[in-house]
């Protein structure tokens, strides 16, 4: 193990002590309207030994969200309900951001309180499925957003963004990849738009860097980053031009406390971003597939190699609340249960043992 990862490392206005970041991870323990709970608070609070905590998606308004159970920012009640949250992860010593995430044509009507239709950039529906409470959906075609839509989208993320400040987080991530909303933009399979949002690479760029902009303005973009997944095929993506898609949204960013990398088997693409992006990047690394999970080995290369400042641990934050000191020790770990990893698990979490009982055992 390598002290790299205990240094501790500045990202804008966001003073890490360490260089463990947890990744943000979606769990759908919200109430239906949205709200966080006192079981979010207690999990967050928990893992709060990470230098930066990036928390679960987040959606910026009504028809952004696209998984039952999942939280908001775009009501008072619900920024109101987050302060229980920020408060246990500050009360530890820790940092917490807000991922604002849109999700796009990924969801159901039948999944949410307002069985809104899904936008997209285009309307072209998804394939595959999603669950909700009787089993799969398929999902259904999205109404394509208008540009007076979009518009509107822009400022929500603004407004969300100022909320999760009131909220207490320290700052926000926007999610520009996953083949949410974004990433729909982005991507030539689902934006098939013909105005200045569609087309060529220019176009298909803009509305990410509108969101990214204007949420930088509100909140400034010492308090923001931004996550992206290139090549991710994840929600039925095809970006089809990878390398110069992200050469040009890197170029369109302002300066930001970090730009967030979900790296997808290959490591040349992750150098040619560290070569254009002059801040830091948090890597999720990940430089032969993403079924592996992050260990300390693989977070410890990455840094050494350059290519990143923090590193993002996803499956082994969610096992271990602990992971940092049980990183410092060199172990042991709690086993990661994949049977509840991708989100619905709703048992408490001091059923894992911590460092000092796995000790003693």
């Amino acid at each position: 193990m390598s002290e790299k990862l205990f240094e501790p490392v500045t990202l804008g206005k966001l003073a890490l002590r360490n260089r463990l970041v947890m990744a943000p991870m979606s769990r759908n323990r919200a109430t239906p309207d949205g709200l966080a709970t006192e079981l979010m608070a207690t999990y967050y609070g928990q893992r709060a030994g990470a230098g930066l905590i990036i928390s679960e998606g987040v959606q910026p308004n009504v028809v952004g969200q696209g998984f039952m159970n999942s939280p908001g920012l775009h009501s008072q009640q619900q920024t109101e309900s987050w302060k229980q949250v920020t408060s246990a992860v500050h009360r530890a010593g820790g940092l917490i951001v807000a991922q604002l995430m849109h999700a796009g044509r990924i969801g159901h009507p039948s999944l949410y309180p307002s069985a809104h239709q899904s936008v997209a950039p285009s309307a072209v529906t998804a394939a595959g499925q999603c669950f909700g409470p009787e089993g799969a959906l398929d999902y259904q075609e999205p109404h394509a957003l208008t540009v007076e839509e979009i518009a509107q989208t822009v400022k929500d993320f603004a407004d969300a963004a100022q909320n999760a400040v009131e909220a207490g987080f320290d700052g926000v991530e926007v999610h520009a990849g996953n083949g949410f909303l974004l990433h729909q933009f982005l991507a030539e399979n689902t934006n098939l738009r013909t105005d200045e949002y569609g087309g060529s690479i220019e176009n298909r760029v803009r509305f990410a860097a509108e969101v990214i902009e204007a949420v930088s303005e509100r909140i400034g973009a010492d308090r923001v980053g931004v996550r992206i997944s290139p090549a991710n095929p994840y929600n039925d993506i095809v970006e089809g031009d990878t390398a110069a898609l992200y050469e040009a949204l890197v170029a369109a960013l302002p300066p930001l406390a970090f730009l967030h990398v979900l790296e997808g088997g290959n490591r040349s693409r992750t150098e040619a971003l560290r070569a254009q992006w002059t801040g830091t990047i948090i890597l999720s690394p990940h430089p032969e597939n993403l079924g592996v999970p992050v260990t300390a080995e693989t977070a410890t290369e990455a840094l050494e190699a350059g290519v990143a400042g923090a590193v993002a641990f996803g499956a082994a934050f969610l096992a271990n609340p602990d992971l940092p000191e049980r990183v410092r020790a060199g172990g042991p770990f709690n086993a990661v249960d994949t049977t509840t990893f991708y989100g619905g698990d709703h048992r408490g979490y001091t059923d894992y043992p911590t460092l000092a009982e796995a000790v003693s055992a």
